[in-house]
């Protein structure tokens, strides 16, 4: 049984200005909920506009959402959290980088602000569950408890970003797109049916916070510009040099600008990064391969795992899934992999599976390598 169908709620909407939020919230309203949209604002300077698809959290949608609750025929308020944004998410994301991890900042937003802030502050005025446009579905179980499980179009799945969820917060989440096989196309015209204007609007990709997509800009902007490093192969032969070690992530082939080919011709891409000598490694992609890895800050959508389990994991928001062998020992999230698997950088998080459903997340810190069996 999913939330949804439960009794009516008061619930506060989260309103990005985005189809998906616009036409989540339409949809908990004609479900009978008490419904109140809330826009928040997470941008200290939140004049600039969005460029093409990148961005959000501007004045533009701000508005966009105002509008969409007029529609709906909902309250609608905007919130603004943007210094608890900027400690929580943009602060950690920039100190990942400079530490040589590789971090995904809208696990962070979830955690620190939809479904913590946010949440919080919506409990203490009475709502009782916080109504998001994300693609994954709460199923309550027969005992009582709330389980978190994919999307019922895998396409469009987002429970990856939604593992750092644990049980008290999924008792107050609703994600009413969660169990509609639909796709993006019919969600765009089931908003254009409710008279919704942002039908038609492009959705926001990459780095919300960095709205032109230069990533490695952004961080040398925030960590003193350029500090000139080398690039080393797995010998230590220096091949060349880069302009700082934080717009280097693992498994990356291209901007490497080595300028001449490996000896057997092959590409080379990343295979560690050194914030404390500001160096980084390259060399085949064979040796990305990754057998195992520890994490650590696990975070439980329900009760901890007990011993060794069979799951699958999750590495990446838009990557498959792999078998893995789990076990939490003191805390610390021991993972091995059936099938070796390619592009893993401590900062990311994994996220396990048992079936559909999201058993929990947590942050990466070592990995083992196949070959070297060198830790990451």
């Amino acid at each position: 049984m999913t939330q949804t169908s439960q009794r009516p709620l008061r619930v506060l909407a989260a309103m990005s200005g985005g189809v998906d939020s616009a036409v989540a919230a339409a949809r908990a309203a004609e479900a009978g909920h008490d419904v109140t949209g809330v826009h928040l604002a997470l941008s200290a300077n939140p004049q600039s506009f969005r460029t093409g698809a990148r961005g959000c959290c501007t004045i533009e949608d701000s508005r966009d959402a105002r509008r969409a609750a007029d529609v709906i025929g909902i309250p609608f308020y905007v919130w603004d959290l943007a210094e608890r944004f900027r400690e929580d998410v943009v602060e950690d994301f920039v100190a990942e980088y400079e530490a040589g991890r590789t971090p995904n900042p809208c696990l962070r937003c979830n955690e620190k602000i939809k479904f913590a802030a946010l949440l919080d502050k919506a409990l203490a005025l009475g709502f009782d569950a916080v109504c998001t446009g994300h693609y994954a579905t709460v199923v309550l179980a027969a005992d009582g408890t709330r389980e978190l499980h994919r999307a019922s179009d895998m396409a469009k799945d987002q429970s990856y970003v939604l593992g750092v969820l644990d049980e008290r917060q999924l008792a107050h989440a609703m994600f009413p797109l969660g169990d509609t096989l639909t796709t993006k196309d019919e969600i765009r015209a089931e908003a254009e049916r409710r008279g919704l204007a942002v039908a038609k609007k492009p959705d926001s990709h990459d780095i919300c916070f960095i709205a032109d997509g230069d990533t490695q800009g952004f961080l040398a902007d925030r960590l003193g510009g350029t500090a000139q490093g080398d690039i080393l192969d797995e010998s230590g032969a220096k091949l060349g040099t880069h302009e700082g070690a934080f717009g280097f992530t693992i498994g990356q082939r291209k901007g490497l600008r080595i300028g001449h080919p490996a000896a057997d011709g092959k590409p080379r891409y990343v295979l560690d990064i050194s914030p404390v000598n500001n160096t980084v490694t390259v060399g085949p992609i064979e040796a990305l391969d990754v057998t195992a890895l520890t994490a650590i800050k696990p975070r439980w959508c329900g009760t901890p795992p007990a011993g060794t389990g069979t799951y699958t994991a999750q590495l990446r928001a838009h990557g498959g899934e792999t078998e893995v062998t789990a076990e939490l020992l003191d805390g610390t999230l021991s993972v091995s992999f059936t099938e070796p698997v390619r592009g893993v950088a401590p900062g990311q998080a994994v996220v396990l599976y048992d079936g559909t459903r999201v058993v929990g997340s947590a942050t990466i810190a070592t990995t083992v390598r196949r070959e070297t069996a060198a830790a990451g």
